[in-house]
């Protein structure tokens, strides 16, 4: 009966419904962690230079993340040169760490499953 029970408890434990899958992807990913560790933004070379990104694939990825609303393009000048600066909006920051925190919960998620699993190879007696 106590089997059951903890099934029922278990029900989604591991369905991580806080994943976005519009951050889940790499470049994205790569994206906004960069904007996170500059908050006053970034210069678009500057943003596809630390992602290892081409212009236009930084460009895509870039109205994704804007259309979600978690980037804001601005666009101006620099010594009347046109630059295009990247921040992270207030929202697009609460949304991101949220989603770090769910990424944390499946890292200790494995690396608890990955322990036990080790404890009961090494002692199979016990399980």
């Amino acid at each position: 009966m106590a089997k059951n029970r903890q099934a029922k408890d278990d029900s989604g434990r591991f369905a991580y419904e806080g994943l976005d899958r519009i951050m889940h992807e790499k470049a994205r990913l790569g994206v906004l962690t960069s904007l996170v560790a500059h908050p006053k933004g970034l210069a678009f070379a500057d943003l596809k230079r630390l992602c290892g990104l081409t212009d236009g694939n930084l460009s895509r990825h870039l109205q994704v993340l804007q259309e979600a609303e978690l980037v804001e393009v601005l666009k101006g000048y620099d010594q009347n040169r046109p630059q295009t600066t990247l921040k992270i909006t207030s929202s697009g920051r609460r949304r991101f760490l949220n989603y770090l925190t769910v990424l944390e919960r499946i890292v200790r998620d494995a690396a608890d499953a990955s322990q036990s699993e080790a404890s009961f190879a090494a002692n199979p007696a016990r399980a």
